[in-house]
């Protein structure tokens, strides 16, 4: 289900990978509505409860949040080429990053009953992304 809806998502066209990789940002901001339950991510709740006694489910929620987030590093490996040529960072760890935060994220807004702590962190996410790649003064 979470496949196409990023597939379809509106991020996808948006030809400037900065501005692709803050759309994906801002979708996903988008996307916090109702209770936590409707916006939380499944494979992040269900590790957090169950990554000691359940090696094969661990693997699996592992394996999801990875892969959706390598679905970002191509975009970023873009961005980083055309805003950040020199950055030690990789476009995989930032990918990663982004999954990370966005967890995080869904585990405050769960800890407070309240999505306003999951929305400022995206918030705070796309500030840093807009940091580590800055738009470039056009050559001239």
């Amino acid at each position: 289900m979470t496949g196409a809806l990023f597939l379809a998502a509106p991020y996808q066209p948006v030809s400037d990978p900065r501005e692709r990789l803050l759309a994906y940002i801002d979708f996903r901001r988008e996307l916090i509505q109702g209770p936590a339950r409707e916006f939380t991510c499944l494979l992040g709740t269900l590790v957090q409860e169950t990554f000691q006694t359940h090696p094969e489910l661990r693997e699996a929620c592992r394996a999801g949040i990875e892969n959706h987030a390598l679905t970002l590093a191509a975009t970023i490996e873009q961005a980083r080429a055309r805003h950040a040529p020199n950055a030690a960072w990789t476009a995989e760890s930032l990918a990663l990053h982004l999954q990370c935060v966005l967890q995080g994220a869904f585990v405050l807004a769960k800890a407070s009953n309240d999505a306003s702590a999951a929305l400022d962190s995206i918030q705070h996410l796309r500030r840093y992304i807009e940091f580590l790649l800055p738009v470039q003064p056009p050559k001239e």
